[in-house]
């Protein structure tokens, strides 16, 4: 519960959606500033229990988390009228990932949103890095305000009832 609140509260992330084990949240900054890209906010979906790896998931814990995930997918894409979804997950320091809480990215694609699809996943690197920095209260952050987030959050809290 330290952590989720941490990342909820602390980093300035909106609840979306609480489940048994998971909860999605929406992120205060812009995913992307690429004119291309038609999605600016990204949602990441993570275990209500702080665990620092996959595998540290219990099996009811992985099953809840892929299962909101796939909501929260099939969801954003329809919204966005998107024609795919991009999930991803890093799996410990190695594999990028900066925050030491398993969280999934959820996000819905079209084409020509970046201009080599792969591309995306440096992207996901660089959000991954705002978001540790965002733990850091000591830096200075560019957030939207919270009115632009509470619309946000609204429209897609519509999204998932």
């Amino acid at each position: 519960l330290r952590c989720r609140r941490r990342l909820s509260l602390r980093s300035g992330l909106t609840k979306l959606m609480r489940r048994k084990c998971s909860i999605a949240l929406l992120s205060p900054t812009p995913w992307s500033t690429c004119a291309r890209c038609f999605l600016h906010e990204h949602v990441l979906v993570c275990s209500r229990r702080e665990a620092k790896r996959f595998a540290d998931l219990t099996a009811d814990e992985t099953t809840d988390l892929w299962l909101t995930a796939q909501k929260v997918g099939k969801q954003l894409e329809s919204y966005h009228k998107g024609s795919s979804t991009t999930f991803a997950i890093q799996d410990g320091p190695e594999a990028g990932q900066t925050v030491p809480h398993v969280h999934i990215h959820v996000l819905p694609r079209k084409a020509g949103d970046f201009e080599k699809n792969d591309e995306i996943y440096d992207a996901i690197e660089v959000k991954e890095k705002e978001l540790q920095q965002k733990l850091d209260l000591d830096k200075e952050r560019k957030d939207r305000s919270l009115e632009e987030m509470n619309q946000e959050a609204d429209q897609y809290r519509s999204l998932f009832l």
